[in-house]
């Protein structure tokens, strides 16, 4: 547990814009946040972008590291609360998108590519979880394939790669069955296997389009779930009715089940901004009553999730990156701030206080996709801050403002230090 004495001083920050401050940070935890200059005799230290340390002050502890802020703007780690580390090509030459579009189509050229590409290993992921810490990602929730070609090789390769980066990135792992569930006799066991062996979440995909077995698909993931106490997080990309009825058949088992809140959550969900007004507000109230959280990619041809809509009816939502340059789409890298950009832009999202509540979204109120604890700049915390030069959160988002330096689990990264060519 962390004690008063900092062994590290992130000096002359501004926590979401407000006073300048001190963020002390012991043991890998913010120990506490404190006025800039309150008689602490902290002189000075290492600017915000180089690696460079300095003993601090009184009660900063013998040879505490300081890095001084300049008075930048500090927030949160940046959370990914739906990504696919396992099956990007970041760090190859180009891949020209070949194969026939449509999710089936996509998952047909992904199975017959994927090995040349060497996906999954820990390379891969090891790679695309850099890039997302050198843009200031902390925290991921990230969907792994899981299949009878692959078995549960993926999780391992992303354990791996978050043992590489000792921890700096907290994962939290989705067993996904992208290839379908029904359809691929033993896919349901090796899913079984793999909440038994610790995944967070077991995945699910269209279960009517893919499977054409909504109720049976639904069923064995939700036995799952309750034998093991795993979550589920289920890709829906079904429009309109049709997902809408997908979305009525997982709240019937919830609410069956008595699976506790913040366990289920829907991925995508094209049909709550497809079906009329009223349907949503009832899908939506029934999914606050049950804690039943949504993420979305903020694609960009479609419409957005509705802020006000969501936060009035109590139902969470994340952002995620989704696939990162991978074989689906070139497209992605990995910029948490820049997918919360995005929905923003497209969702028409202008006033202050709209624009702040996308940004709190992207990174203090997304961590509980990933952990129970506090994620914010406050005392007890994992010290998870990132220091952008911008006037305050509106500034940063409309902007995606380039991060000047992250910290992470109380380690602090140089982005310039992490920075890879996407072909190397």
């Amino acid at each position: 547990m962390a004690t008063d004495e900092a062994t590290l001083i992130i000096r002359d920050v501004r926590p979401w814009g407000g006073t300048r401050s001190d963020i002390r940070v012991a043991d890998g935890r913010i120990v506490s946040v404190t006025a800039t200059g309150a008689g602490d005799g902290v002189a000075g230290g290492a600017s915000a972008s180089a690696s460079a340390s300095a003993s601090g002050g009184a009660g900063a502890g013998a040879g505490a590291r300081v890095v001084d802020g300049r008075g930048q703007l500090a927030l949160p780690g940046l959370v990914n609360t739906h990504a696919h580390v396992d099956k990007s090509w970041w760090g190859h030459e180009w891949e020209s998108y070949g194969g026939e579009p449509g999710t089936q189509g996509r998952i047909a050229h992904e199975r017959a590519r994927r090995d040349a590409l060497g996906i999954p290993s820990e390379p891969v992921a090891t790679r695309v979880l850099r890039e997302g810490l050198r843009t200031g990602t902390t925290r991921v929730r990230t969907h792994v394939d899981v299949d009878l070609g692959v078995g549960l090789r993926g999780i391992e390769a992303v354990r791996a790669a978050a043992d590489a980066l000792d921890g700096a990135v907290e994962v939290s792992i989705v067993a996904f069955p992208q290839d379908g569930v029904l359809r691929r006799p033993g896919v349901l066991d090796l899913l079984r296997q793999a909440a038994t062996a610790g995944a967070d979440h077991i995945g699910g995909l269209d279960p009517s389009l893919i499977d054409r077995d909504p109720v049976g698909q639904l069923d064995g993931l939700f036995a799952i779930a309750a034998d093991t106490g795993c979550g589920i997080d289920i890709h829906l990309h079904e429009p309109a009715e049709l997902g809408a009825f997908a979305f009525d058949l997982v709240l019937d088992r919830v609410e069956r089940l008595g699976i506790a809140p913040g366990r289920v959550n829907i991925a995508h969900g094209f049909a709550i901004v497809d079906v009329d007004p009223v349907r949503r507000r009832d899908l939506l109230a029934r999914m606050a009553s049950l804690g039943v959280t949504m993420t979305t990619v903020a694609p960009v041809r479609m419409r957005q999730l509705p802020l006000h809509e969501f936060d009035e009816a109590g139902v969470r939502f994340g952002f995620g990156t989704d696939g990162i340059r991978d074989l689906w789409s070139p497209y992605g890298d990995g910029d948490l701030l820049g997918i919360a950009w995005q929905y923003a832009r497209a969702g028409g999202v202008v006033r202050d206080e709209d624009l702040t509540r996308v940004v709190e979204l992207a990174t203090r109120d997304g961590a509980r996709f990933v952990t129970d604890e506090a994620h914010d700049l406050v005392a007890g915390a994992r010290a998870d801050v990132v220091l952008l030069d911008a006037e305050n959160p509106m500034d940063a988002l409309v902007r995606r403002v380039p991060r000047s330096l992250v910290v992470a689990g109380g380690r602090v990264f140089d982005p310039a230090e992490l920075a890879q060519r996407p072909w190397e």
